[in-house]
């Protein structure tokens, strides 16, 4: 112990030169603000940030805002579903109404509504009446109705002054597929093969046929051409027919 230039009490501890007034000494820290404020300042932190201005609410909580009310006006304007996605169920009834019965007057606005619901059920309605009959045409029905389609599109567009659509043409002639159905579904009771079935299928190709032509005139302002119309429409449905009665 006496190579460390101290010594050692009757208890066991070292004696050292610390003394109790240096405790209450402790170490000088009244210049640590000015050293604190001079780095600051060397490096740009010296300024204080400006205090931020709070406005104070004027207003009224159970106020509804202008803005929500402008948006509630917006959902009553707005149309319905059914007309947003195109379907508009007065149409569809004048043009069914019109295949019933051909000679009825029908409003063209409602022809040129290219809605393809209806044609697409009675697509559907005609092959399912055919399966029930033990004939599965759909590919038949699909493929003869696009070619069919293409043709009167391109036979009108020559005809006609002012032009149709390919959607429309798809319309009408899905529309008027409907005798066919009421065919399909008879042949699923008796035999269309005798001279009595040939008769009805007959008169299920004049009804479509005039049917179609017709609205094809009134859409088109075709008056004096509805026996030019009727015969490809004719030829169109005779093939349908034919699928139904072999």
């Amino acid at each position: 112990m006496a190579g460390y230039g101290q010594t050692v009490d009757q208890e066991g501890f070292f004696q050292t030169n610390y003394s109790y007034e240096d405790q209450q000494t402790g170490y000088d820290m009244s210049g640590s603000d000015d050293f604190v404020q001079n780095q600051y300042g060397a490096y740009g932190y010296g300024a204080q940030p400006p205090p931020v201005q709070q406005t104070p609410y004027v207003g009224q909580i159970m106020t509804p805002d202008a803005q929500a009310e402008t948006y509630a006006d917006s959902f009553e304007d707005e149309p319905p579903l059914l007309e947003e996605l195109g379907i508009n169920f007065e149409h569809i009834y004048q043009k069914t109404m019109s295949v019933m019965n051909p000679f009825r007057d029908t409003d063209p606005a409602a022809i040129h509504d290219c809605d393809l619901a209806g044609p697409l059920v009675f697509a559907v309605m005609f092959g399912a009446s055919l399966l029930l009959a033990g004939k599965v045409h759909f590919g038949y029905i699909y493929g003869i109705g696009g070619v069919g389609c293409l043709a009167m599109w391109m036979l009108l567009n020559m005809m006609s002054l002012t032009g149709v659509t390919l959607s429309c043409i798809i319309s009408v002639l899905g529309y008027c597929l409907l005798p066919m159905v009421f065919l399909s579904t008879f042949a699923i009771l008796f035999s269309l093969q005798g001279l009595m079935g040939n008769a009805v299928a007959l008169a299920a190709i004049l009804w479509c046929s005039i049917s179609a032509s017709k609205l094809f005139v009134t859409a088109l302002a075709m008056d004096a051409q509805q026996l030019l119309v009727a015969y490809p429409c004719a030829l169109l449905y005779g093939v349908f027919a034919l699928l139904t009665v072999f």
